[in-house]
Formats: C-alpha cells, sequence, structure tokens
C-alpha cells in the first residue's frame, strides 16, 4: 500500500482529527484484522516516506513450537532466509502481504477503521465537553419526554437537561435553544457520550453573572458564593479587588439592567447581591438583608449564629416561606438561630462595632 499517508492525511483533514492519532488508529486496525484472520501472530506496522510496511515477528527456536505454531516460531534454516546471522533465540521480522488478507480481510479492514475513526471522533468530542464542564452551554431541544426530562443536542451529541434540574414553570418545545450549565459528562466505550445538564444549579448562577458583568470576568469582582431556591430567590456574596470599584451596585448595573437580565434567564428569580465579609458576623448580618439586624453572635464549634433582630424586623428575616432565612444559611453555611432584641438575657456589643476601625 504505497502513500497511504496521504489518504491518512485526507481522513484526518476531513475528520478534523490529529494525523497521528488517525496513523495509529490505522496500525491498530491492521493489527486487530490480521490477528482475527491470520491468528494471534506478533505484528509491527511502519510508515516510512508515506509508504506502509507491515511485518510478521517469529523467534527462532529448535524444537517442535515451530511445527505446532508456524504463525509464531521458525526453524532457524527457515529464519535465515529473513536473516542470514540469525541464531535461535533471537526474533525475525518477515514482510506481511496485505493481499494475503484477501477480499474479505480487506472489507473487514475497512470495518474496523471505521470503529476506529468513530472512537477518535467521539474522544475529540469528549475532550471539547470536558473542557467546557461547569460552563454555560447552548443547546436546541430535541424532544421533551414523557417525564418531562428535556432532550438536548451539543456538539452532535444527545444530552438531557432532567426534570430536576429544570427551573420550575418552565417549558421547553423542539426547536428551543436553551442555555444550560454542562453540570456532567461521561464517556463509555459501549454507551457513548452521556451529558447532563443544570438549570438549578448555583453554578449556573454565577456563570450568568460573569457572562453579563466584564468585571466579574476580568477578576475585579470576586463570587464568593451563592445559594438559590431555582425560579424562586437567589443570594450571590462577591466583593471587589479595586476599591474604586463597588461590587454590588456594578453586578445589578445601571437601573438594574444586568440583574433584571439574570433573573429573565431564571424565569424571574429574585436576585438579592451582598458585599461579602471576611468575619462571619457581618457576613451573616448581610446576609439576612433586607433584614436590619442588631448583633451576630457565632459558634463555630456548633456551626452557628445567634441573630439578634428587633421584633419588627423578624418576619423581614425570615422571609415568606422562610426563604430568607434559609438561603442565608445556605450562603454563610451558619444554622442561624433567631432571637427578639427583647428576649435577650445579657448584655452584647452591637453589630455596628464591628464595623469599626
Amino acid at each position: 500500500m504505497e502513500k497511504v499517508q496521504e489518504l491518512l492525511s485526507l481522513v484526518a483533514h476531513e475528520k478534523g482529527l490529529d494525523f497521528d492519532e488517525v496513523k495509529e488508529a490505522f496500525k491498530r486496525s491492521i493489527i486487530k484484522t490480521a490477528k482475527k484472520i491470520l491468528g494471534d501472530i506478533d505484528i509491527d506496522v511502519e510508515m516510512e516516506n508515506g509508504e506502509l510496511k507491515i511485518y510478521q515477528n517469529f523467534e527462532i527456536v529448535n524444537d517442535d513450537r515451530a511445527l505446532e505454531h508456524p504463525e509464531r516460531y521458525l526453524y532457524l534454516d527457515e529464519a535465515r532466509e529473513y536473516d542470514k546471522n540469525a541464531q535461535i533465540g533471537d526474533k525475525v521480522k518477515a514482510e506481511l502481504d496485505l493481499s494475503k488478507l484477501g477480499r474479505s480481510g480487506a472489507m473487514a479492514l475497512q470495518r474496523e477503521f471505521e470503529r476506529e475513526i468513530t472512537r477518535l471522533l467521539e474522544n475529540e468530542i469528549y475532550r471539547k465537553l470536558i473542557s467546557k464542564l461547569n460552563t454555560i452551554v447552548s443547546a436546541e431541544v430535541i424532544k421533551v419526554d414523557n417525564e418531562e426530562n428535556t432532550w438536548v443536542e451539543i456538539e452532535g451529541v444527545k444530552g438531557v437537561l432532567p426534570r430536576r434540574n429544570r427551573i420550575k414553570g418552565e417549558k421547553f418545545e423542539a426547536g428551543d435553544v436553551l442555555k444550560a450549565l454542562l453540570k456532567f459528562v461521561h464517556f463509555d466505550n459501549k454507551k457513548g457520550i452521556t451529558i447532563e445538564l443544570s438549570r438549578t444549579s448555583p453554578k449556573f448562577l454565577e456563570k450568568l453573572i460573569e457572562q453579563a458583568v466584564p468585571e466579574v470576568r476580568d477578576g475585579i469582582i470576586r463570587i464568593h458564593g451563592s445559594a438559590r431556591i431555582p425560579g424562586v430567590r437567589s443570594k450571590v456574596a462577591v466583593s471587589s479587588l479595586n476599591p474604586n470599584v463597588e461590587p454590588v451596585g456594578t453586578i445589578i448595573g445601571k437601573n438594574g439592567v444586568r440583574i433584571n437580565a439574570i433573573s429573565n434567564e431564571l424565569n424571574g428569580e429574585n436576585i438579592d447581591v451582598i458585599e461579602y465579609s471576611h468575619k462571619p458576623e457581618i457576613y451573616v448580618a448581610r446576609a439576612l438583608s433586607p433584614a436590619i439586624v442588631k448583633d451576630v453572635k457565632i459558634d463555630e464549634k456548633e456551626g452557628v449564629a445567634y441573630v439578634e433582630v428587633d421584633p419588627s424586623e423578624k418576619a423581614k428575616a425570615i422571609g415568606k416561606n422562610g426563604v430568607n432565612i434559609t438561603l442565608a444559611s445556605m450562603l454563610t453555611k451558619y444554622k442561624i438561630q433567631l432571637q427578639d432584641s427583647q428576649e435577650k438575657k445579657s448584655d452584647t456589643s452591637k453589630l455596628e462595632n464591628l464595623f469599626k476601625i
């Protein structure tokens, strides 16, 4: 097979694959096909100057193995036809003519090479998808099944947005293009590539903010964490590395244009943006916004934040159906216990003291 390298180069170009990987795939195809037809033989495949050469390797012996397994062993006199200096125990190689495989062998080689190319294409797609893991992707909806799972196509691969990962109240139809977080990518030799998307993950909110706010993409504003009750409400904590850039206002945008666009993508989810603090007392107090907090005591051992609020602020701190306090706990990682200021039994320093320099 002369100039096979040119043919392989053409395949690599048409499929968008690396030439060396295509070449190695062709070598594997030859070895697998030859072994299927000729038995468990030892083969080397070499390509030089665009030409393909296949060698069958033999071990030189002086016993009955040469009779029992002629595909692997040679007597010394036979071996010296290929190497006049051969000795017992040496290995010699003889060029193998692919035409010996016959028409069926040629067809088997073609099928094997096609399978190898398919695997290379899957691996290439898998690498691309892995590089997009935990980022936002756009996907076209193929169908919505009876269990309300939304099936999509990305990079020519079928993926799923499970019902549990879809914001409540959302509905998609075939032909729609949706945005979602690429949450999971798995490759299996039998099942191929499996993709799972999410629109409910807190990371999806963070990536939407990153897309919408250049200061986040540039690293000027940092997102420290987020918590969501998807489609209802969320909280995100941010800080600025530049004293001239106010993080909360920058995220919200002029007249709320940035945060409203993000909210619309999340089916109207209300988004609270708070400024992060490395002091847990301040962080907890800010996380309970819009409630005004008088004092916070942290029990690090138990992971509890005891929060003092006036009775008039308690409903705000808890929020409708407990949403506000739940999100604040999720965001700060503290279990928050509210105390009315009238119920406090001992004098403690007020929260405002924490802000003093």
